[in-house]
């Protein structure tokens, strides 16, 4: 079962606080996750690397319908994408935000690294500062070309209106 590993929010800031004590570094990152994809797992376990251990925040179905990704979007429930991600062996913990930006939850929980894609820089990543004020350290990791839900999606409806 993959349920043990769907925190909430005080779970997640005790799991990290456990890991500091002994010395280790939960990694964090976050994102919508709606259709997991190879690229999805390859940045994923790229960011696992980085430390002892990977928290994923996921954005709650209300909070995905506001980034406005798609009116289809999300395409599977908070419920199944947290079990998904649960599944994965270097994913430690889940945690659902229903919140725009992931700023509340990393604030709440201090993660010791903080990861995300390439494609931001650092003055744009939110949480950094907050972060690298509590001394952790804030990466960017590539992306697998060719990989996105967009497109997947795109490619699904392309399909259906033939």
């Amino acid at each position: 079962m993959t349920k043990h590993k769907i925190w909430t929010w005080d779970e997640a800031k005790s799991r990290i606080e456990q890991f500091q004590q002994t010395g280790k570094k939960m990694v964090f990152t976050n994102g919508c996750f709606d259709i997991l994809h190879a690229g999805h797992v390859h940045y994923l376990e790229a960011a696992a690397e980085l430390g002892d251990g990977l928290l994923v925040a996921l954005n709650t179905d209300e909070s995905v319908q506001r980034l406005e990704k798609s009116p289809a979007r999300p395409l599977q429930s908070e419920t199944s994408r947290s079990h998904v991600m649960a599944a994965l062996g270097f994913v430690t913990g889940v945690v659902l935000f229903n919140e725009d930006t992931p700023k509340e939850i990393i604030e709440y929980i201090t993660p010791h690294i903080l990861v995300k894609g390439a494609d931001y820089s650092m003055e744009n990543i939110v949480g950094a500062d907050w972060v690298i004020q509590h001394g952790g350290e804030v990466k960017t990791l590539e992306f697998l070309p060719g990989y996105s839900t967009t497109q997947i999606e795109k490619k699904i409806l392309a399909a259906h209106s033939r």
